[in-house]
């Protein structure tokens, strides 16, 4: 037996807003988070100067010294981000988050940056542990979020880490999903979050996949588009609140959408190179788990990195599944790449557009790579559209992919 589960609250910190009146003001004036980071010139090598910050987070001050010492930026982020999506549930500070019923998946793409580089120029350039605090570790460990969000709400049920790059966000829902679903937990934390960092803009610049556009950094990233040059790394959290659809009814909660549907694989080819055959089986999961045919689907909400091997194999992959006349778009053009956030992010904000009907162009998609597959590339000033079913997709490198299906409710 299983049981319907439901999205009863969420909220997000974007480079675009803070909240989602700001983020869909930003997405309508085609607002573009990107821009160029000083410190990053300093680096010999690196050629990316470009990034997409939030410019405008505070640490709330209610957080107690005590409450948040273990947590870096990442943590931060994701704490906040769930306390406002717990506020919007009308669970915050219920006994429902400490009594065992409530479960916490939730991922990032690493741990604090911060703390890595405190722990490491330590050890290894001063060769010394003072510097090193109790605390160095669970800001730098792989899953601090789920750790310090568990923690700090006081949750007892199931934690559970997703630390798998691109889909940390997208496998903390699906995974929440599914121990709803399968009668684990009654309520889920779920979400990814991500902190600037310019190892991360490092990690693509090696290989050769960010964008160079320093002078030019409004137009780029440019998912899809003929003259896209690559990555630009983002910051962010989100968080869906998850629960049985029963007692949803019983609490009387509001219900922003069904989460149907949940796919996810393995290319089990490559590290770096996307596979079409496991992105097309990531969303034919996602279909079959729903019991929906690929007709049902109004809309996707693409991974669309603006790399030219992920455009061309994620455009591919999706023609394969639905044919040409799917509406599709990429949020990177908008927020950059969130890495650990972005599947949460972009599955906030594509909730948020369903209830709207209104989907966001993929920013700075002027003329469509014809080397991408002929799909139905949202661009432009965006598109009005009434869908029942929404697909959000997330590709990671590690062959990892990951698809969900959410019906919208009202």
């Amino acid at each position: 037996m299983t049981r319907q589960v439901v999205v009863t609250g969420m909220a997000g910190l974007s480079p675009i807003g803070l909240d989602w009146p700001m983020v869909f003001e930003s997405l309508k004036a085609h607002r573009s988070a990107v821009q160029i980071m000083p410190d990053w010139k300093e680096i010999d090598g690196l050629r990316t100067h470009l990034a997409a910050p939030i410019e405008d987070f505070e640490v709330p001050k209610h957080y107690s010294r005590k409450s948040i010492r273990a947590m870096g930026r990442v943590s931060l982020l994701a704490t906040r981000a769930t306390e406002l999506a717990l506020e919007d549930a009308g669970l915050l500070g219920t006994s429902h988050v400490t009594d065992g019923r409530m479960g916490v998946a939730y991922g990032s793409g690493t741990g604090s940056p911060t703390a890595h580089q405190v722990f490491f120029e330590n050890l290894h350039v001063h060769k010394r542990l003072k510097g090193i605090s109790s605390t160095t570790y669970i800001k730098m460990m792989s899953h601090t979020c789920v750790a310090n969000l568990g923690n700090f709400f006081k949750v007892k049920g199931r934690i559970i880490p997703t630390c798998s790059a691109c889909t940390s966000g997208s496998q903390g829902i699906g995974y929440a999903y599914e121990s709803i679903k399968y009668g684990q937990q009654d309520f889920m934390i779920a979400g990814g979050a991500e902190e600037l960092s310019v190892s991360e803009a490092v990690m693509f610049d090696v290989l050769y996949a960010t964008s160079t556009k320093n002078k030019n950094p409004k137009q780029t990233p440019a998912p899809f588009d003929k003259n896209r040059d690559g990555v630009v790394i983002g910051e962010g959290a989100a968080t869906l609140i998850l629960e049985n659809l029963e007692s949803a009814q019983e609490r009387g909660a509001a219900i922003y959408a069904e989460l149907v549907g949940y796919g996810a694989n393995s290319d089990g080819e490559h590290l770096t190179a996307p596979a079409v055959s496991g992105m097309k089986q990531a969303m034919l999961l996602a279909l079959e788990d729903a019991n929906l045919t690929p007709e049902a689907i109004g809309y996707v909400n693409a991974h669309g990195t603006a790399t030219e091997v992920g455009d061309i194999a994620e455009s591919e992959a999706t023609w394969l599944v639905f044919g040409e006349h799917i509406p599709i778009s990429s949020l990177k053009g908008h927020i950059g790449h969130t890495m650990g956030g972005c599947g949460a992010l972009e599955t906030w904000m594509t909730l948020h557009m369903a209830r709207e009907n209104w989907f966001a162009p993929t920013l700075n998609l002027n003329e469509v790579d014809p080397l991408c597959s002929s799909i139905d590339y949202i661009k432009d000033e965006g598109r009005q559209l009434d869908v029942e079913y929404m697909m959000c997709n997330n590709f990671a490198f590690g062959g990892v992919n990951t698809s969900l299906i959410f019906k919208k409710l009202v």
